[in-house]
């Protein structure tokens, strides 16, 4: 049986949050679109969002066409930044990834723009950790049509989603997967779902119940549809 361990970036992963509030603020300053300055809290809440609803969000004082140039600009740099700087990678990432990829299959889900992730793998050196990674940037899918993707194409009998926020428990039941709660992330998520409150307790937590939970859910779901 093939097991894969899916992850979120943002809140689960590391925090990237400050260093991405400096590449952005540094395109705003020089676009002249518009004068303000973003903080670590106004990334933080808006992180785990589609980009679209970012550019809406962050600056929806400015024209449909112009926020969306200034958050393709700014995305870029945010890559090139984050590929140089790196941001707070939780503790004991690297090592628990090492670890977890000698039982399972491990792959990154996110809905961040394209070559977030590769910025990521690449500063951390961790590509030989992770199979495939999928993200909103790359199609436009939302985040649960993109854990239902990467599951598919890689032939999961069964699959984990990792994440720290309410979306992204939502997400992982519409793809039909299991879920862990990173509660040392940016949310909370409302179900009685595992949790852990530190990265390296992934290495203790009994995957084989969590996927054993998924496949009795979403059969009593598939019953439920048929009636």
């Amino acid at each position: 049986m093939k097991q894969g361990i899916i992850f979120d970036m943002d809140g689960t992963l590391w925090d990237s949050a400050e260093n991405v509030a400096a590449s952005w603020n540094a395109v705003i300053e020089k676009s002249g679109f518009v004068q303000r300055k973003l903080t670590e809290a106004d990334i933080k809440s808006v992180m785990g969002k589609t980009m679209d609803v970012i550019a809406d969000e962050l600056f929806s004082d400015l024209p449909a066409e112009e926020r969306m140039q200034l958050l393709h600009i700014c995305c870029e740099e945010e890559n090139e930044y984050l590929r140089e700087h790196g941001g707070m990678l939780y503790d004991g990432v690297k090592d628990t990834l090492k670890k977890l990829r000698e039982r399972y299959h491990l792959y990154i889900v996110s809905n961040c723009q394209k070559g977030y992730i590769e910025a990521f793998l690449d500063f951390y050196r961790l590509w030989d950790n992770i199979e495939d990674i999928e993200c909103y940037g790359n199609n436009l899918l939302q985040k649960s049509e993109n854990i239902r993707l990467v599951a598919e194409r890689n032939g999961l009998d069964g699959a984990v989603y990792v994440g720290d926020i309410q979306a992204d428990y939502d997400a992982s039941r519409k793809a039909g997967v299991g879920f862990v709660h990173a509660a040392y992330g940016f949310g909370t998520v409302d179900a009685e779902v595992p949790r852990i409150h530190t990265f390296k307790e992934l290495l203790t937590m009994d995957f084989d119940a969590v996927f054993s939970r998924c496949q009795n859910t979403k059969g009593k779901e598939d019953s439920d549809d048929q009636i």
